[in-house]
């Protein structure tokens, strides 16, 4: 599985939560650079925990500016976090009962979610915070 690379095109024109999508990307990026490791491996359970405790930090503050400079996305956004948080703990919860696929799994979503939040919605909201010169 090939890694997921930052382009200045997905910036959200907010120097930290553009810096924190590039925190997130590279922990991405070293969960699909894991070769070889197996559902009970300390390597997987270790990255996912990071992910998911540094995703609700990040979600945090994304919400914060939502709702500081009123974005009308602010709903809709929030329900793609509860949902990365749902399926987070369907994949610990598939991990701690042995589930083989999971790794694979695990690597494919994020970077699903990397492309498709990340690189997407997220944008809808850079736009809206650049027209408010918010940096």
């Amino acid at each position: 599985m090939e890694n997921v690379v930052w382009d200045e095109r997905y910036s959200v024109h907010v120097r930290a939560l553009d810096e924190q999508h590039q925190k997130l990307i590279k922990m991405i990026n070293a969960l699909i650079g894991l070769s070889e490791v197996s559902v009970g491996s300390e390597a997987i359970s270790d990255a996912l925990t990071e992910m998911t405790n540094y995703a609700q930090y990040h979600f945090s503050k994304e919400e914060q500016y939502m709702l500081e400079y009123d974005f009308p996305g602010y709903q809709s956004h929030k329900r793609e976090h509860r949902e990365f948080k749902r399926k987070a703990a369907d994949l610990c919860l598939n991990a701690m009962q042995n589930k083989t696929t999971v790794p694979m799994e695990i690597r494919k979503y994020l970077k699903h979610w990397c492309v498709n939040h990340i690189f997407k919605s997220d944008l809808k909201y850079g736009a809206f915070f650049k027209k408010k010169d918010i940096k």
